[in-house]
C-alpha cells in the first residue's frame, strides 16, 4: 500500500526546493541530534517516497510492529514502572524494595554491586573498598534470601542486572522463590545476561567469549523448560550508549548480539519458537527526543524482519521486541543537579512515545551519589504523571506518521544494516570484539561528542551553558557504616553452618560439567542450595574456562 502518489510528490519537490532557495536560505542550518547526524529544516512526504504502509508501518500489534507490540499498547495496559535499587547490604535494598512498591512502583529491578558483577565475595581481597558502592552484596543464598524477604516472587516480576556471573545469581534468586514455596514455573522476570556488550563496552567479564556464550545459551535452554515465564536474557544496548555510541551504534550493536545469541540457541538443537517469545532487550533514553523514539520504532520493525525472515520463525510472538528502557545516566550532571528532574522527564517521554514495555527514570542526585528515597520517589513520580496526566497513553503511536519521524526512523534502520555488513565483513560478531571494531567505533563516537561540547557546538544546561556557579546541595544517601561488618559476619557464619562435604560435592559435579558440554545450570543450582558462595563458584568456572584479558592491540 504505497503511501503517496509520485505526480503529487513531484509537485511537491519542486514546491519545496523554491521555498528552500527563498528568503530562508540565510538561516541556520547546523542543527545535529545527540548522535550527531544532520537535521534538516523541515521533513514531507517527499522524505517517505517509496514508503509502503503496509510493510514498513502496519497497524500496532501486527508484524513489523513498527507502531507496537500490542494492538492496544499502553491504553490497555500502562509500562511496568520498574526502579532500579541495590545499596549496601541485602536488608538495606529489601527495605528500599518495600518502599518503591508501597510507592506504586510494580517491578523490581536489582543493582549488584562490583565485586557481584565481577564474581567475588565480599570478604575476597578483590572486593576491598567496593562493597555496596553501586549496588546490593550478594555472596551466597543466604543473602539472596535476606533481600527477597516478605516479598512475594509470585506475584512481583524482577529484573536482575548481572552478567557475568548471570547464572549463579539467577540459581540463588530460583533457590529463594522455592524456599519461599513458589516453584520455578511460577516466578517472573529478566536476567540481564548479556555478556557480548560487556566485551564491547562495560568491561564486566570473566572468562573468555565462548565459554561465556556457552553458559548464556545453558541459561535460555534451562529457563525455556524449567522457567518458562522468565525472560533469561536481555540484550543491552543501554550500556553501549553509556559509553559513548551513537543512537544508531546502540541499535545495530545490540541488534547484532541478539542475533548471535538466537545463532547459538539454535546451533544447540532449540527450535527458535521455543526462546525467542522470551528474548528481551535493554535500551537507553537519551536526550534527542525524535531521535530516540525513531531508534525504538526502528528496532521492533529490524527485530521483526531477522526473526521471521532469516531465521524462519513461525510463532509471532518470537517476532515481537518487548523491550525495557532507562533514561541516560550518561546526561545527568553533578551541576545543577535539579536540572535532571527535566532531562529525565523528556527522556521517559520518548520512551513511552516509543512503545517501551518497561521503564526505569534515573533519579537527580545520581551523578553523585546512588540515588537517595526522596530522589528516587520524585523519579517514580516522573512516570506516573505521564501515565495519569500527560494523556499520552490515550492513543497508540501518536508520532507515528511525522515526517520527520517516520524519515528518522528509516534512516536509522538503514545504519543499523550498514552496520551489520561491515560485522559480517569481519567475520561476525565474536571476530568482530577480538579485533576491537565495536570498542573504536564507540570510543570515535564519545571523542566526537565530547569534542563538540568542548568547542560549544553542543550546549549542555548548568555545564557549558547558563552556569550560575553557584553550589546546589540536595540530600545524599547514607549507608549503614556497620553494613560491611555485618556482611562479613553473615558470610563466615554461612561457611562455618553448612554442610561442607555436600559443597564439596556440588563444586566437584560443577567442575566435571564445565569440562563436558552438558547444560550447567542444574548443578549450579544445586551448589547454591548447598550455600556454595558466588566466589566459590564462579572460582570452579574460572579453573575450567580461563580468565578473558582484553587484547592490547585495540
Amino acid at each position: 500500500m504505497s503511501m503517496y502518489d509520485p505526480n503529487e510528490l513531484d509537485k511537491l519537490r519542486k514546491r519545496k526546493e523554491e521555498w528552500e532557495g527563498g528568503s530562508l536560505k540565510e538561516h541556520k542550518e547546523d542543527f545535529i541530534t545527540t548522535s550527531s547526524e544532520p537535521v534538516e529544516r523541515l521533513y514531507t512526504p517527499v522524505d517517505l517516497a517509496g514508503q509502503d504502509y503496509d510493510r514498513d508501518l502496519g497497524l500496532p500489534g501486527e508484524y513489523p510492529f513498527t507502531r507496537g507490540v500490542h494492538p492496544t499498547m499502553h491504553r490497555g495496559r500502562l509500562w511496568t514502572m520498574r526502579m532500579f535499587a541495590g545499596f549496601g547490604t541485602a536488608s538495606e535494598t529489601n527495605q528500599r524494595f518495600k518502599y518503591l512498591l508501597d510507592q506504586g512502583q510494580t517491578g523490581l529491578s536489582v543493582a549488584y554491586d562490583l565485586p557481584t558483577l565481577m564474581g567475588y565475595d565480599s570478604d575476597a581481597p578483590e572486593s576491598l573498598g567496593e562493597f555496596g558502592k553501586c549496588g546490593v552484596a550478594v555472596s551466597s543464598l543466604n543473602d539472596m534470601e535476606i533481600l527477597l524477604q516478605d516479598i512475594p516472587l509470585d506475584k512481583v516480576s524482577t529484573s536482575m542486572t548481572i552478567n557475568s556471573p548471570a547464572s549463579v545469581i539467577w540459581a540463588m534468586y530460583i533457590a529463594a522463590g522455592e524456599n519461599q514455596g513458589v516453584r520455578p514455573d511460577q516466578l517472573r522476570g529478566t536476567l540481564q545476561n548479556d555478556i557480548l556488550k560487556e566485551y564491547i563496552a562495560q568491561k564486566e567479564y570473566i572468562f573468555p567469549p565462548e565459554p561465556s556464550m556457552r553458559l548464556v545459551t545453558d541459561t535460555i535452554e534451562y529457563g525455556t523448560s524449567d522457567v518458562p515465564q522468565w525472560n533469561t536474557i536481555s540484550i543491552s544496548g543501554y550500556h553501549i550508549r553509556e559509553a559513548g555510541s551513537t543512537a544508531a551504534q546502540e541499535l545495530a550493536f545490540t541488534l547484532a548480539d541478539g542475533l548471535e545469541y538466537v545463532r547459538w540457541a539454535v546451533e544447540r538443537g532449540m527450535d527458535v519458537d521455543t526462546f525467542a517469545p522470551r528474548l528481551s532487550f535493554f535500551f537507553n533514553a537519551h536526550n534527542d527526543f525524535f531521535e530516540e523514539i525513531a531508534k525504538y520504532r526502528a528496532a521492533r520493525r529490524i527485530w521483526a524482519r531477522e526473526m521471521r525472515e532469516t531465521f524462519r520463525a513461525k510463532n509471532p510472538r518470537s517476532w515481537l521486541m518487548r523491550f525495557h528502557s532507562q533514561t541516560a545516566g550518561v546526561s545527568l550532571t553533578a551541576q545543577q543537579p535539579e536540572n535532571n528532574v527535566v532531562r529525565v522527564a523528556i527522556q521517559a517521554l520518548a520512551a513511552v512515545l516509543g512503545g517501551t514495555q518497561s521503564l526505569h527514570t534515573n533519579s537527580r542526585d545520581e551523578a553523585l551519589a546512588l540515588p537517595s528515597a526522596e530522589a528516587a520517589t520524585i523519579a517514580l513520580r516522573t512516570q506516573q504523571i505521564i501515565a495519569e496526566e500527560s494523556g499520552v497513553t490515550n492513543t497508540v503511536d501518536p508520532l507515528g506518521g511525522s515526517f520527520f519521524v517516520e524519515t528518522q526512523t528509516n534512516k536509522i534502520e538503514k545504519q543499523a544494516y550498514d552496520y551489520f555488513q561491515k560485522i559480517e565483513e569481519l567475520g561476525g560478531v565474536l571476530p568482530a570484539i577480538d579485533k576491537g571494531f565495536f570498542q573504536n567505533e564507540i570510543a570515535d563516537a564519545a571523542y566526537r561528542y565530547q569534542l563538540e561540547i568542548d568547542q560549544d557546538v553542543r550546549r549542555i544546561v548548568g555545564v557549558n551553558a547558563y552556569s550560575s556557579g553557584e553550589g546546589y546541595k540536595i540530600p545524599i544517601l547514607a549507608m549503614d557504616p556497620q553494613g560491611y561488618e555485618r556482611q562479613i559476619l553473615r558470610l563466615e557464619k554461612t561457611r562455618a553452618e553448612r554442610d561442607n562435604g555436600r559443597v564439596g560435592q556440588t563444586l566437584d559435579k560443577l567442575r566435571i560439567a564445565c569440562q563436558g558440554t552438558e547444560n550447567t545450570m542444574p548443578h549450579i543450582l544445586e551448589a547454591v542450595k548447598a550455600y556454595a558462595t558466588l566466589g566459590e563458584i564462579v572460582g570452579v568456572m574460572k579453573d575450567a574456562f580461563g580468565i578473558y584479558a582484553e587484547p592490547t592491540s585495540i
